[in-house]
């Protein structure tokens, strides 16, 4: 797999879940630069008490260097909880109530940040690397993937090796740690599901790929 040589790097974040001040803690650590691009790639909201306050500092960061924003299971849960008793059931079941209290109100969340929500990307390739919030099935076109399965596959993606050309970053499935496998790369580390877990971003920086958290910690793949 290879680098795009003479960009900045790429950094993806993922799974968040309303942990503001982790969130600051890993772009303070990571201190983005103008020629980067952080790939946000979801799971914005829910858990964590401060999710209106996450979606405003990704938005702003657009101000910091370039950046993606990619769409989690808890943003589709959301999205379709007025219309489908199962999302409605899967938000307010999975931290929703966190959200809608951040937001003062259900209501109140899509008239504050419902451009930002309808406009989130189900998965972006930059050079050899695919980022999706929880993965893709093989022998189907990218085009052609299942929307639900991009935001809330599991052990169907990430226990098979993958017919894609790129290493594909994903999150959704957290771990202790990133998981690396020749393939595909996990960097979900369970921010906002555990109080003392940090949150995770990946760093590539031609070619060379590490993983820092909130907490300082840096290690290589």
């Amino acid at each position: 797999m290879c680098y795009i040589v003479g960009m900045g790097r790429i950094i993806g974040i993922t799974d968040i879940h309303g942990e503001y001040e982790k969130l600051c803690a890993l772009l303070d650590n990571i201190n983005p630069q103008s020629e980067d691009t952080i790939v946000f790639m979801g799971d914005y909201i829910d858990r964590g008490k401060k999710s209106r306050q996450v979606v405003d500092k990704v938005i702003d960061m657009q101000n910091v260097c370039n950046c993606v924003y990619l769409i989690g299971s808890h943003e589709y849960a959301m999205l379709h909880a007025k219309t489908d008793d199962y999302y409605k059931y899967l938000f307010w079941n999975y931290g929703g109530d966190a959200t809608a209290d951040s937001y003062g109100g259900f209501d109140n969340i899509m008239k504050v940040h419902g451009k930002f929500f309808n406009s989130l990307k189900l998965y972006h390739i930059i050079g050899n690397y695919l980022f999706v919030h929880a993965g893709v099935r093989s022998g189907i076109p990218l085009e052609q993937q299942d929307e639900v399965d991009m935001v809330y596959l599991r052990g169907n993606f990430y226990n098979c090796e993958h017919d894609f050309p790129y290493k594909i970053i994903f999150g959704h499935t957290e771990f202790d740690k990133p998981q690396v496998w020749k393939d595909k790369i996990c960097i979900d580390t369970g921010c906002g599901k555990y109080k003392n877990s940090p949150l995770t971003a990946i760093i590539i920086d031609d070619g060379d790929e590490s993983f820092l958290n909130s907490d300082g910690e840096k290690y290589k793949s």
